[in-house]
């Protein structure tokens, strides 16, 4: 159809990784074992802490919640990912490529977010333990996640709603694995100067801001760590956190080099490698992090396995 004589695109091509079809089916069989290990592993850990009372603190709250966003962002992007690996068309329509901007968007603005949230819950309980569970109460708990939530969805509908509005004229092909936002804006046929100012607002608020309370928070905590006598003390002060830590470095790292400086970005194949390391890679190490580098869920995944193992052996007699 057109408008002002130009022509609007009803779909757009993702150009994704590989135009090689052995390359293509290669990285469609990594990606879906990835896949299903991403979604296995957030789910066990979701249904972990729903089953393990002990797990029921705010930290565990906050895992969950980041749980579900992780599932959630994976199936935002990888499912058409994958099918655009086997098709030989690789076109998405222009909603969906809208709406799968907006999720995506939306539920990384959450994430950053909650990981600020969750570093303020680990600063209170290594700088303030004996008033952690007056503070932390679950009151401010779910007015932080539902503050996580919708900072997330509102940035992102700003966002996804400016980008739209620009018109793409015939530039159809997006050199990307998905709709992502640097890539669509780049179709434009028009100046782009103030959505790069708005992507760099959005990124200060969203992402730096939430970037520097978490760095303040650990400033105070391994200053009140290294305050402790024992050593012993200070080993256990520092595991409540290190999970955490780990995270943060995965998730902030990546996003701050990819959108903090759209002029001066890294090359489209740098920015594709960032977009699968955070779909895909970030979401399945995340459950692996904190079941493995945590002393509570280890043994929560011990109690299970073994109540398991007991009522198959009921049931096999």
């Amino acid at each position: 159809m057109g408008t002002d004589n130009q022509t609007w695109v009803s779909e757009f091509i993702l150009l994704g990784l590989s135009s090689d079809w052995d390359t293509q089916v290669s990285l469609f069989v990594l990606f879906l074992v990835m896949y299903v290990v991403t979604m296995l592993g957030n789910c066990l850990i979701v249904l972990l802490i729903r089953l393990d009372s002990q797990l029921h603190t705010p930290m565990y709250f906050f895992l969950t919640n980041l749980s579900l966003v992780d599932v959630s962002y994976a199936t935002s992007i990888v499912p058409q990912l994958l099918a655009h690996f086997l098709a030989e068309h690789k076109a998405i329509p222009f909603q969906s490529c809208a709406a799968q901007l907006f999720f995506s968007l939306a539920l990384g603005g959450i994430e950053f977010v909650l990981l600020a949230v969750m570093a303020y819950d680990r600063y209170v309980a290594v700088c303030d333990a004996l008033r952690y569970s007056a503070i932390m109460h679950g009151g401010l708990c779910a007015r932080l996640a539902i503050t996580s939530w919708v900072s997330g969805f509102i940035n992102s509908l700003v966002q996804t709603a400016i980008t739209f509005q620009l018109p793409m004229c015939t530039n159809k092909f997006i050199d990307h694995i998905s709709c992502e936002l640097l890539a669509v804006v780049r179709l434009a046929c028009v100046d782009t100067s103030s959505n790069e100012v708005t992507i760099m607002v959005s990124s200060i608020v969203l992402l730096m801001t939430p970037f520097c309370l978490v760095l303040l928070s650990y400033i105070r905590i391994i200053s009140a760590i290294l305050k402790i006598q024992s050593r012993e003390g200070r080993k256990k002060a520092f595991h409540t956190c290190a999970s955490h830590l780990t995270v943060v470095a995965l998730c902030y790292g990546v996003a701050i080099f990819t959108y903090i400086q759209p002029h001066s970005s890294p090359s489209v194949l740098q920015e594709k490698l960032f977009s699968v390391f955070y779909a895909i890679l970030t979401p399945m190490l995340n459950p692996m992090i904190y079941s493995l580098r945590n002393k509570e869920v280890k043994g929560a995944w011990q109690k299970l396995f073994w109540k398991f193992s007991g009522l198959t052996s009921k049931l096999a007699t």
